[in-house]
């Protein structure tokens, strides 16, 4: 049964368990909790005045016990640096991050996986890598990436210089020859220039290269311009009624908040949301291929929500559209049990037990759907720097 199939199955199952009540509408509106039980949703009218509230004073979220409550909030603005080193990394780093010459190719630059008006991502599902070939996971957005703790769904980069450092080095993605780079940068006059600008006097070298594109890529950080940021600006009418039923059902029935919580609306940390494939053709152990704990076994970084109606497909593997995900997660996501071959494996994978079938009627799919729509912010244009160039010294 392919996942696509299975996602219907699983969204059908969980449609089906649901039990449907009519509630009034200015009133309270009936709904189920997490085991199927008929609870009541506050009013519109009572939403509102509940949400006008500092979020710190918001109704109690549904969290998990040993789950920390890290309330969602404003992305933190970065503070004016009048430092002119940093001002020319940032410049430099804007050039390299275009710069198709870095690759093996050269022809593949950073942007081409991380587009601004794709939300710093490339809309596919998985990424297209060196010779044009399909890469195995999806690009992770790149918006407020500097706030990160780790990199790449695997967390295996502790740092974005590392990062910069493993994709120019990949042979499946940039394929980059270290020392042919040194070599076309250094025979520059334009980017000689920018990195005696921006690290002083002494000679190019790949941990300034990664410094220079880890600057530039701190400045893609959020812009405030989302429904979801006027309305915690305290512009209470910014989102629409369907949006702030979702806002308190991401908080509480939903049970979101377990796993997407603080202002990047990711806890940074890594789950196993049943999407192993686990001895199938699209298998990825995740976190387990770098630390090898059988523990982390199909455990990957929780993304952050942020800007996500720009950066769909959604999932490590870019299998599904926003609906999608919304069903696999209603229903409690895949627990594909063992095969006869499979009793003993040490290494099969455990799904988080945050996921739980969450029997969110129709309705209420849709209202979730509203809320993160409402995180989506303008789209950005960026227009790549002209080429600097090479062999003029």
């Amino acid at each position: 049964m392919s996942w696509r199939v299975c996602a219907m199955f699983l969204a059908s199952a969980a449609s089906s368990a649901c039990t449907t009540q009519e509630g009034s509408v200015s009133s309270t509106a009936a709904t189920t909790n997490a085991v199927g039980q008929a609870v009541a949703l506050p009013a519109i009218d009572e939403l509102r005045r509940l949400y006008a509230r500092d979020p710190a004073a918001w109704p109690a979220p549904g969290l998990d016990d040993g789950v920390v409550h890290r309330e969602l909030g404003l992305v933190p603005r970065p503070l004016r640096d009048e430092d002119p080193r940093l001002a020319a990394r940032i410049e430099l780093g804007e050039h390299l991050y275009f710069d198709g010459r870095l690759s093996g190719s050269g022809q593949m630059s950073c942007a081409s996986c991380h587009d601004a008006e794709l939300g710093f991502a490339d809309g596919r599902a998985t990424s297209l890598g060196k010779d044009a070939k399909p890469l195995k996971r999806n690009a992770p957005a790149l918006l407020n990436t500097g706030l990160r703790q780790s990199w790449f769904w695997d967390g295996r980069a502790a740092s974005l210089e590392d990062q910069a450092l493993a994709v120019l080095a990949n042979p499946a993605e940039m394929d980059a020859d270290f020392e042919a780079v040194v070599a076309f940068l250094s025979s520059s006059r334009g980017y000689s220039e920018r990195f005696e600008a921006a690290f002083g006097p002494g000679p190019i070298a790949m941990d300034k290269v990664a410094a220079s594109i880890a600057a530039y890529e701190r400045t893609f950080v959020s812009d405030g311009s989302s429904a979801f940021d006027d309305f915690l600006e305290g512009d209470h009418e910014a989102l629409s009624d369907s949006e702030l039923r979702g806002l308190h059902l991401f908080r509480t029935k939903a049970r979101c908040l377990n796993c997407h919580n603080g202002p990047l609306l990711s806890d940074e940390q890594f789950h196993n949301a049943g999407l192993t494939y686990y001895g199938r053709e699209l298998q990825d152990l995740g976190r387990y291929e770098q630390t090898k704990d059988p523990a982390d076994v199909g455990r990957f970084r929780t993304p952050s929500l942020r800007n996500i109606g720009r950066t769909a497909p959604y999932m490590h593997n870019g299998q599904f559209d926003l609906d999608g995900v919304l069903n696999m997660y209603n229903a409690g996501m895949p627990r594909p049990p063992r095969r006869a071959d499979q009793q003993d494996d040490p290494l099969f994978p455990t799904k988080s037990p945050h996921l739980q079938r969450l029997f969110l009627e129709d309705e209420e799919k849709a209202d979730v759907k509203a809320f993160l729509s409402s995180l989506t912010e303008r789209r950005r244009r960026v227009k790549p720097p002209a080429p600097l160039a090479a062999g003029d010294l």
